[in-house]
């Protein structure tokens, strides 16, 4: 019982430390975005003409856009210390897997959010901005327009790391190809809701994450069978190296 409540207060503890690590990381980030914020807003806007409501837009829009930075730049860090936790869960097939997947983390989440800042946002955009044009005279918010080009790129960074997911269940023996060939039905509901939840409450917008994610998670099958393949290769050949 002593040796029990000794292992639950160490892992309590090296949790804290996880904590502790990952939130001093964060702060240092977002003050970095802080500080750098002047460069940002200029590359960000784009020379389109916007405007303030108020004084305290500028408070949210600037805490909003660094939050969102921050938490892009954080993720492996983040990601590496909740690996380091439960590391000593992992077998060593696990844990040398999962090392390897951290750089693909952090460049999958950085293309996610390329090809939502220079594919999905600017045709979409320009194509909203010609539909009210049309009828009336737009004028925007530096709120309402960062707020539309977080919306447009940070979840395409965090759902270009569907594949990657897919890829590590297979990796370890969790999931095979022919399991998420026959979970495609439920991945499709479960990601219609997904959609629905990060998105505003209109079809253009969720139609706009989910046609994406739907093709993330099919690339993350066929990556998931080119893996199988090979690794029923090598078990089927042990002389034969990965």
């Amino acid at each position: 019982m002593k040796t029990d409540e000794q292992t639950l207060v160490e892992h309590l503890t090296d949790l804290r430390k996880v904590l502790i690590r990952s939130l001093i990381f964060f702060i240092a980030s977002f003050a970095l975005c802080l500080f750098f914020i002047n460069r940002l807003i200029p590359m960000l806007a784009n020379d389109h003409e916007l405007v303030m409501l108020g004084p305290l837009d500028v408070i949210k829009m600037y805490t909003g856009i660094a939050g969102s930075i921050s938490l892009g730049l954080s993720l492996p860090f983040i990601s590496y210390q909740v690996w380091l936790f439960v590391r000593p869960a992992l077998t060593e097939k696990e844990s040398k897997v999962s090392l390897i997947f951290f750089p693909a983390i952090l460049f999958s989440f950085i293309g996610g959010l390329c090809f939502g800042f220079f594919i999905i946002f600017p045709a979409i955009y320009q194509f909203l901005m010609l539909l009210g044009e049309s009828h009336f005279a737009m004028m925007i918010t530096a709120r309402e327009y960062f707020s539309f080009l977080l919306m447009s790129t940070i979840p395409f960074g965090f759902l270009f790391e569907v594949p990657l997911l897919l890829l590590f269940l297979t990796t370890i023996g969790i999931v095979t190809p022919v399991m998420l060939s026959s979970m495609r039905k439920y991945a499709y509901l479960i990601m219609a809701v997904v959609s629905a939840l990060i998105t505003p409450p209109d079809l253009f917008s969720q139609i706009l994450v989910l046609v994406p994610l739907i093709g993330l998670y099919e690339i993350g099958v066929i990556m998931s069978k080119l893996k199988f393949k090979k690794l029923k290769a090598v078990q089927e050949s042990p002389s034969s190296e990965i």
